[in-house]
């Protein structure tokens, strides 16, 4: 463990990995990426992208995140993401086009979701994914929805991911859904977000591609689709 790094609470990580409290838990697991954390709100009708502090990309000093903010200007992103978007909602992903601690050879636009928000409300997770998908926005590899699993047999299962990483993906990511029912009706059951736990391995390096750690030039990832300005 670094010094950043915690430890999720011993309930929390019996509950998404060994017994459920009782048949209303949801377990679903997914590939950690390892990229820029951002994002994109609608507000007032306004497409905005945001770095992973809430801030408005534009005005970050880090040229990657500027790149995000040209890209999310395009009139194709504003379309998809104004289609997307309720108001007052935004998308949480990942941005790949800068390697951090991982290289990608992507199989699809550097821009990858793994939330959809209102506030700090996390939607829940089919919602999220139908959705996201239905706009033609790269939805984060997911390996495993059901009852709890063991962090062996969810590496096993993710094995070298679904991104385009030419190495050892860094971990997973554990999001616990719990369902409910209606205080207004209660023939009406709906999975809400309880909480996330993530398992990071041992030997992963943070940002060890990232030019402040390695006195070069930034590295970019490959990847498919619309070319991206940025600098080779």
């Amino acid at each position: 463990m670094g010094p950043a790094d915690k430890h999720c609470e011993p309930r929390q990580g019996e509950i998404a990995t060994e017994k459920a409290r009782d048949e209303n838990d949801l377990i679903i697991v997914q590939e950690k990426i390892d990229g820029s954390n951002v994002g994109v709100a609608k507000v007032n009708g306004e497409i905005l992208p945001l770095n992973r502090a809430g801030h408005l990309a534009v005005t970050s000093p880090h040229e990657n995140h500027q790149i995000f903010a040209a890209w999310i200007a395009k009139p194709p992103q504003q379309q998809r993401f104004k289609a997307l978007l309720k108001e007052r909602e935004r998308i949480c992903g990942e941005w790949l086009l800068q390697a951090h601690g991982t290289i990608y050879k992507l199989p699809h636009e550097p821009f990858v979701a793994f939330d959809l928000m209102t506030e700090d409300k996390h939607l829940p997770f089919e919602e999220a994914k139908q959705r996201i998908i239905s706009h033609d926005i790269t939805y984060v590899n997911t390996i495993h929805v059901g009852h709890p699993i063991s962090v062996e047999k969810a590496l096993k299962l993710l094995g070298r991911g679904a991104h385009g990483a030419q190495e050892e993906v860094e971990g997973a990511i554990w999001r616990v859904e719990r369902l409910f029912e209606s205080k207004e009706n209660k023939a009406l059951r709906k999975y809400r977000h309880d909480f996330m736990v993530k398992f990071v391995k041992a030997d992963k390096l943070d940002g060890k591609y990232m030019p402040k750690e390695t006195g070069k030039a930034a590295i970019w990832n490959e990847y498919l689709g619309e070319r991206i300005a940025h600098p080779e």
